[in-house]
């Protein structure tokens, strides 16, 4: 296979809800280093990077990627759709999947998955992610695109919002790209009910105790291995379920033409 892959994952010290999450401590390592250690764990060839800014506070940022061993980019600050660009040239990218930083527990088959899914059908999709409709707990975030497909929304989106999010002007633009979805294969959707990202203090204390139960067994431990816990344990599901459904969506409904308000929910609702 001739295609580079090479995962961006976008990473800085100043979150607004939970600062500084990414180097929270998760069984005497930071949250980055055992997300990037999932990654690691993927059947794919592929090149990652961490892609941060050029602010001072992210140095930190910085300095954990070298312990990790794997390169660090520095860009701009808020224009996320350029730094996962400039990222993604820099290292001669062919295939670019976008994997947020809050993401510690997804499940490197699933990653597997959406990649096998976009080479089984050769130059058919632009663009192919899981979350168009999601169907996996949230958490579970994969968002491929080809190089050219990545400097043409570079090239054309303007929007706040696009430039914010990397990717919104592709998905909300069917027309102008090949778009392709994979579902849960087990034909559930947990995506409004099951929590597995990083934003609130409850949200790191959920995963904390996920990994702490689970990865001194099986450090390479899937989705359904979360879920089984979670059955076997539902308080440990309860640390953070008030916020299953919440994500950035709600701040943005106004603008975006393909997300529902069913899509998301306020923490009170």
């Amino acid at each position: 296979m001739g295609d580079k892959i090479v995962i961006v994952v976008q990473a800085r010290m100043s979150s607004s809800r939970l600062p500084g999450k990414v180097m929270l401590p998760l069984l005497g390592k930071s949250l980055l280093y055992r997300m990037m250690e999932r990654l690691k764990m993927i059947k794919h060839q592929a090149q990652l990077v961490i892609a941060t800014s050029l602010e001072k506070a992210d140095d930190v940022i910085e300095k954990e990627a070298a312990i990790i061993g794997v390169p660090c980019y520095r860009g701009s600050l808020n224009n996320l759709l350029d730094r996962h660009y400039q990222a993604a040239k820099l290292y001669d990218a062919d295939i670019v999947l976008k994997i947020p930083s809050d993401c510690p527990l997804i499940d490197p088959r699933i990653i597997d998955q959406a990649l096998d899914f976009y080479f089984d059908a050769p130059d058919q999709y632009d663009y192919v992610s899981n979350l168009h409709p999601a169907t996996f707990p949230d958490g579970n975030d994969v968002e491929i695109m080809t190089m050219d497909c990545l400097e043409k929304t570079w090239n054309e989106a303007t929007r706040v919002l696009e430039l914010e999010h990397t990717t919104p002007y592709i998905w909300e633009n069917p027309d102008r790209f090949r778009i392709g979805n994979v579902i849960w294969d087990a034909g559930n959707d947990y995506s409004m009910t099951h929590r597995f990202t990083i934003d609130y203090s409850a949200d790191y204390e959920f995963i904390r105790c996920v990994f702490e139960e689970l990865y001194p067994a099986k450090n390479n431990f899937s989705c359904d291995d979360i879920l089984r816990l979670l059955e076997k344990r539902p308080e440990i599901y309860h640390i953070n379920s008030a916020f299953c459904g919440v994500n950035w969506y709600r701040n943005h409904l106004n603008e975006l033409k393909t997300i529902s308000a069913e899509q998301t929910k306020t923490i009170a609702g």
